[in-house]
């Protein structure tokens, strides 16, 4: 990694993240009051759910890339570009609470996931009726009530009506892809056969266009950039975060729980189709082919099963060539941002690289 990019990018990324984290921690405390003063303890209870899944905020990156977009365009007002990246990082939260429902996880970044936590407050409550459901119907209302606080937050920024409207328009067309990529993601874990290009599809409309797309060109759009400007980083982005969900799965299944946020056994349990795994089973011997098979969407996976499946993704060379793969994608980002290059400042830029380059050493 160029030493000059890794150090821009670490600093500039801790300093997003302490006003993003500031500024969602102060709307936080906002929102439980009012909540409660309005809407009474029921409803708090929901937001509170929300909130904890918002509080664990990871590095923040996607809210970061939203102020970067903002800065490299020349925008200037700082106070309301911190509001849009909270607003992305709300909706983030309202992705990661249906996500961990559909995953069936128990685990998000070091707690409980919210269904879980609220079916646990059924139980000790000694509520009537069954704890799993009610756990699940209260996350998916904290998951509607902060997606959409998120865009009341983009449709009031202090900014002209159209570029609000522009980057409104920008959220809910990447919400629709992303739908359609967690869909097909879902059904590559239930057909009989699944291939690298029904893989490639995902990365791109679930984590592409989310995780990287999104937010650059929400923060470009609010500081007034045109469609020539917005087409420019498209290709950057779209390989940056191919790369990003490619290291994702591999941490998701190499790394521990605690890097990771979920356990390492989910992804395997689930049945998720990722490069690694869809490689694997094109690769392996009869036996080990068999073998994955049969533990790909096994919810009673047990450790010893799990460590045999990580074998065979070595041994099959699916770790290496997934590794590969994201390097790839890595080289093919910084290959399409040097290439436009001109048209943004040095820092940006150098901060750009830096986020490619660190795709692919990341440990969380």
């Amino acid at each position: 990694m160029n030493t000059t990019d890794a150090k821009l990018f670490q600093s500039k990324l801790a300093r997003y993240k302490k006003l993003i984290e500031d500024d969602i921690g102060q709307y936080s405390k906002h929102v439980q009051k009012t909540t409660l003063q309005q809407y009474g303890s029921n409803a708090r209870l929901e937001i509170d759910a929300y909130l904890d899944i918002l509080s664990r905020g990871g590095k923040r990156i996607r809210g970061s890339l939203v102020c970067l977009g903002y800065e490299m365009s020349g925008g200037q007002n700082q106070k309301m570009i911190i509001q849009a990246a909270r607003a992305v990082e709300m909706l983030h939260a309202y992705i990661l609470i249906i996500d961990d429902i559909q995953d069936r996880s128990l685990v998000r970044r070091g707690g409980s996931t919210a269904h879980v936590s609220l079916g646990d407050y059924h139980r000790q409550a000694e509520l009537a009726h069954e704890s799993e459901h009610f756990g699940i119907s209260i996350a998916l209302n904290a998951a509607l009530a902060g997606g959409h606080a998120a865009q009341m937050i983009l449709a009031n920024l202090d900014a002209p009506e159209h570029l609000r409207l522009n980057a409104l328009s920008i959220m809910n067309r990447t919400m629709l892809i992303t739908a359609h990529g967690q869909t097909n993601d879902i059904m590559n874990e239930v057909v009989a056969q699944v291939s690298q290009d029904d893989v490639e599809k995902v990365l791109e409309w679930k984590t592409a266009h989310y995780t990287f797309l999104n937010p650059l060109h929400v923060g470009m759009v609010l500081a007034g950039a045109d469609c020539h400007a917005t087409d420019a980083i498209t290709e950057y982005a779209m390989q940056a975060g191919k790369a990003f969900q490619i290291t994702d799965d591999i941490l998701g299944t190499f790394g521990s729980e605690f890097e990771s946020g979920k356990s390492p056994m989910d992804d395997t349990r689930e049945g998720k189709r990722t490069v690694l795994t869809v490689y694997a089973l094109e690769h392996a011997q009869s036996a080990d082919m068999n073998f994955l098979l049969t533990t790909l969407g096994n919810p009673s996976l047990t450790p010893a099963e799990f460590r045999r499946c990580k074998d065979i993704l070595v041994e099959t060379g699916a770790l290496d060539y997934a590794r590969a793969e994201a390097d790839k994608h890595v080289q093919a980002a910084i290959k399409a941002l040097e290439k436009e290059q001109d048209r943004w400042n040095d820092e940006g830029v150098q901060f750009l690289k830096g986020l490619a380059q660190y795709i692919l050493t990341r440990s969380s």
